[in-house]
């Protein structure tokens, strides 16, 4: 059932939950209480995030959004030559790293909006670190499913006790975790980017042969950034702009607004027809488009403009599927936790590995696995997105805010790779087009365009709705895709006239809690 309390928080994860709601009860705000999760989490589900992770967030202050990036960058030295014998990018091991930035959030967000101590926000990690906790269930799949392919990279054997990966309900520990924890908590994160952590993980980039300096850690920031939005309706769905993709959920909610998704019956062939040939075409420009914005061919505001999206709008037929290409507009694994506090402050933070446990690689003696954001990039001559030194790349991860008005509504996200901005305007149509609450939203069957174009159906969509789709010329995704992963973990919290009504996905081992 939906969750009511006028504090609140909602995440993936039941213990990094509860320590978020810990932060608020002791006289922390909703930044604290998104921290606590967020670094809790780094340690209890690391098939999805780490303290090598990246992040980026949505602020509601009270008054006004602030976007945060920090995502980070290719190690300077890096060359498009140094993937030249490559047929696409690598999904493990050093040359899919890039400088993971999500303690420089956690030490940038705590700077600007926190209330308690920066050390404060750690003290449940670095129990759970050094002391156990019993893995949870979907943890515990993830973490089996991961671990033949990255048993090989340095340090990863760190990660499975007697040699394989934890059953549900095992305990586990990593004391390592837990030093490197109080290292970052007593140095304000000096210790991650300037201190001796640095000097271990530029270290194992040399033992690799790989080209991560001191200077990459030293050189790196967290940006604050304005969101980029689209009104659809009575109300504005804010995203982090490029380098993330959620500029692509902004586009196809631009188109659908064009074509009204909600004269047709929600579920039926039309809405998910409708729904899903928006989708391709806002897909079609982002990957085309998106990249570091330093490197984008494109402007974000000529992608958005209304005209430029009624025109792919009418590009959709309602009798058959089409796979489209980009437009020419105008010269233009994942953890989401969300946080409300009864003051109004509202957070929507994601922090990501990108891929399971990432690169594989765990430096030896800390317990930060390396995430493989990396692998966003792509080895395309000329494109925007083609892999350079010092540059971000492509970024699944995107925290999602809807406004009315110019005041803070929704605070949510999808977690799931090309899933997010899929997830992010499937909940927005089921809310505001069909009426559904925030849990209904989430516990709905959702699908998912492939990069093939080809359409997966979560399990249970009705058979005839999917005949219908494939008279219209769908190609039906027929793989065994693992459903609790396939599409997507949302967590959502709802302003209402009372406090907050939260969500949370049951395709995740998380949950909604308050008071």
């Amino acid at each position: 059932m939906p969750v009511m309390a006028r504090n609140m928080v909602a995440s993936s994860q039941p213990l990094a939950v509860q320590a978020g709601l810990s932060a608020l009860q002791n006289g922390g705000n909703a930044v604290d209480a998104a921290l606590t999760t967020a670094i809790t989490l780094a340690v209890v589900e690391p098939t999805s995030n780490g303290i090598g992770s990246d992040a980026f967030a949505i602020v509601w202050d009270g008054q006004q959004l602030h976007g945060l990036n920090a995502s980070g960058r290719l190690p300077a030295a890096v060359t498009p030559a140094d993937y030249a014998d490559m047929e696409e990018m690598p999904e493990f091991g050093w040359p899919s790293i890039t400088v993971p930035g999500a303690v420089s959030a956690w030490v940038a967000l705590s700077n600007r909006f926190g209330k308690l101590p920066f050390k404060r926000l750690f003290d449940h990690a670095i129990g759970y670190a050094r002391n156990g906790y019993a893995v949870s269930p979907i943890t515990a799949r993830a973490w089996q499913a991961a671990a033949p392919e990255l048993n090989e990279q340095e340090g990863f054997h760190n990660f499975l006790p007697d040699a394989k990966p934890p059953a549900p309900g095992q305990w586990f520990r990593f004391p390592d975790q837990a030093d490197t924890l109080e290292k970052i908590a007593h140095s304000n994160g000096e210790a991650f980017y300037h201190g001796d952590l640095a000097d271990k993980i530029v270290a194992s980039s040399k033992r690799n042969q790989w080209k991560l300096a001191k200077s990459d850690l030293e050189m790196h920031r967290a940006d604050w950034v304005t969101p980029i939005s689209k009104k659809y309706g009575d109300i504005e769905l804010h995203e982090i702009p490029p380098n993330g993709q959620g500029i692509a959920a902004l586009i196809m909610l631009g188109i659908i607004k064009h074509r009204r998704v909600s004269q047709f019956p929600l579920d039926s062939v039309d809405s998910v027809h409708l729904q899903v040939e928006a989708m391709k075409l806002a897909f079609a420009d982002a990957h085309r488009y998106i990249s570091d914005p330093e490197s984008m061919d494109v402007r974000v505001e000529d992608l958005l403009n209304d005209r430029y999206l009624a025109e792919r709008a009418d590009m959709i037929s309602m009798k058959e599927a089409r796979f489209p290409g980009p437009g020419l507009a105008d010269q233009g694994g994942t953890v989401y936790l969300t946080s409300a506090d009864r003051q109004g402050m509202m957070v929507s933070m994601i922090q990501s590995n990108f891929a399971g446990f990432g690169s594989g690689i765990v430096v030896e003696g800390t317990g930060i696995s390396m995430q493989n954001r990396g692998a966003g990039f792509n080895l395309t001559p000329g494109h925007p997105n083609q892999v350079a030194g010092g540059k971000r790349p492509y970024h699944t991860i995107i925290p999602g805010f809807v406004t009315r008005n110019g005041m803070a509504e929704m605070s949510f996200g999808v977690m799931g790779g090309s899933m997010q901005p899929q997830g992010h305007a499937q909940l927005l149509i089921r809310i505001y087009d069909y009426g559904q609450n925030p849990q209904a939203a989430s516990d709905a069957l959702r699908w998912r365009v492939l990069e093939d174009h080809s359409l997966h159906l979560e399990q249970g969509f009705n058979s005839q709705i999917a005949a219908g789709l494939v008279q219209r010329g769908h190609e039906l995704f027929q793989g065994g895709a693992d459903e609790a992963f396939g599409f997507g973990g949302a967590q959502l919290i709802f302003k209402s006239n009372y406090g907050y009504i939260g969500g949370s996905d049951h395709r995740k081992d998380g949950m909604a809690a308050g008071f």
